[in-house]
């Protein structure tokens, strides 16, 4: 897999060509994941739920329940969009289980990210405080600011690094350990020998931290970074 980067992978010739990577064609692939889950998990709904709709909505209503608890009762609204944000970002960074580089390992994909993140606040607490009230809240006191203006786009930023650090970091090492596993077993049995076989096994479990755990951590990180950054400039 390659650590300098996502590979182009076709070029669309209009405009003298718009080149579209693994991070695009692999977001692709999970949008097309979560569409068609989506559908399968919520066609032929009953009233008296069963089977998968059993546990399809008691996920719903863990959601709902979470964000509520975090950002306040009047901001429920936001769970569609949490739960969005946290599907896409866990399966994004578990593709790498697969073979195929994570878009979360793309600075792109958490940078767009955090702009929304950024509106999210600027627009939320505009419309819940007023322009006004937004500017109060910037300059109160008057002495801090300059500080509260770089935090307001210091905190999308951190936000994006910090995800598409965790994930590309996980990329890189168990890459490179790959690599170096593969050239010692070269070393050992001979440039001829087909088979990494000192590769097995710990890069394996490197991969299932990094892909697995690690997914599912900077997928909640980054919900919850949502949900309080954007409480805190709505209250």
């Amino acid at each position: 897999m390659n650590i300098t980067g996502p590979k182009v992978i076709f070029t669309i010739p209009v405009l003298g060509g718009i080149p579209i990577s693994e991070t695009v064609v692999n977001s692709w692939i999970v949008m097309a994941i979560l569409v068609i889950g989506s559908m399968l998990l919520t066609r032929n709904l009953q009233k008296v739920p069963k089977g998968a709709q059993v546990l399809v909505e008691k996920v719903v209503e863990t959601l709902y329940s979470f964000v509520e608890s975090t950002m306040g009762k009047d901001k429920v609204f936001f769970a569609p969009y949490i739960g969005t944000l946290f599907l896409f970002s866990f399966f994004s960074n578990m593709l790498g289980l697969f073979g195929l580089r994570a878009p979360t390992a793309d600075i792109n994909t958490t940078a767009c990210w955090a702009f929304i993140e950024f509106m999210l606040v600027q627009i939320f607490s505009i419309k819940r405080k007023g322009v006004i009230g937004r500017i109060k809240g910037l300059c109160d006191p008057p002495i801090v600011t300059p500080l509260n203006l770089i935090s307001e786009f210091s905190t999308p930023v951190s936000m994006a690094f910090r995800h598409f650090g965790n994930i590309a970091a996980g990329l890189i090492i168990t890459t490179l350990l790959y690599g170096a596993l593969t050239g010692l077993t070269h070393m050992v049995f001979g440039a001829n020998f087909q088979i990494p076989i000192l590769a097995i096994g710990l890069p394996a479990v490197l991969s299932v931290y990094f892909d697995l755990f690690t997914a599912f951590m900077q997928a909640f990180i980054i919900s919850m970074l949502t949900m309080v950054f954007t409480s805190m400039a709505m209250d």
